[in-house]
Order: structure tokens, then sequence, then C-alpha cells
């Protein structure tokens, strides 16, 4: 297995890149629904024209079966870089092999590159597997207080 950052201007990894986001789009913990026409045309130069975007992509025997699409933003209360991955996708027939595990693990050997403080991800409480991953790798709930309650993830559509 071979994990590399992912160069946005590649062909290859450009199209492998939109590949692994499609089908982890119609994966039920996508939405089970394949991208929009528009998000495979922009979703790659989108990303190069966004300042801290990364990709890494998970390759076993020159196939691509893993993605992960992270973002560097900032931590007020740490007064440092966090990166937050937006999404982290592995294919089904590569599951279970170590394949999650190790692409988590390059992800925070980038994050560090970056100086950053922590790592933030979001998951559907109804994802097992991932959230099984994700507690091994270090990622629990969010809280400051536990009086206060657990973080809560929104959103608000716009489009």
């Amino acid at each position: 297995m071979v994990i590399e950052l992912a160069d946005y201007a590649d062909p290859r990894d450009a199209a492998e890149l939109v590949a692994l986001l499609d089908a982890y789009a119609r994966d039920p913990m996508g939405g089970g629904e394949p991208l929009s026409d528009y998000a495979r045309t922009h979703c790659v130069s989108g990303l190069a024209a966004t300042p801290g975007a990364f990709s890494l992509i998970a390759r076993c025997d020159g196939e691509a079966v893993a993605l992960a699409n992270c973002f560097t933003t900032f931590s007020t209360f740490a007064a440092a870089p966090l990166v937050n991955i937006h999404d982290f996708a592995v294919l089904p027939q590569a599951r279970g092999k170590g394949i999650g595990r190790a692409l988590m693990q390059a992800v925070e050997t980038e994050a560090l590159k970056r100086g950053a403080a922590k790592l933030t991800l979001e998951v559907l409480s109804g994802n097992a597997p991932a959230r099984a991953l994700y507690a091994a790798c270090g990622f629990s709930d969010y809280q400051l207080d536990p009086t206060a309650g657990q973080a809560m993830f929104w959103q608000k559509r716009l489009q």
C-alpha cells in the first residue's frame, strides 16, 4: 500500500479523487446518491483553489482504494492550525485490511507537518465501523466542560 498527497494538477490523481469521492457519495454513509455533474467537474479545481486544502489517496497494487480530503484552518483556542478531515472513504472491497487506519495515520503525519494542534472530523452516529476506527485512532466527542454537554455538528444549506 502507498499513501500519497494528491496532486490536483495531475490528471490521474484528479480522476481517482473524483472516482473515490463518487463511490463515497453513493455509499449510504455518504448520502446514497452519485456526485452531481457540477461536483464532478468542479471539485478538484475547487480544492486546488482552496488555501490549506489537501487530499491523500491510498493505493493498493496501483489501484486507488481510499481517500481523505482535508482542510487546514485555525484553532483560536490553541492559536494554531487545525486540520479538518472533511471526507474519509475506503472502498468496500478494501475495508477491514488496515487501510483506513494507515490513511488516518498519514493524515495525522501531514497535519503535524503543517503545525496542527488537532484533527477534527464529523461522523454519522449510525456509522459504527467508522466510529470504531476513529475511536481506535484517538478521536472522541468534543466537549469543553462535561456539564455543558457535547458539541453538536449542525448545518444550514445555502444552495
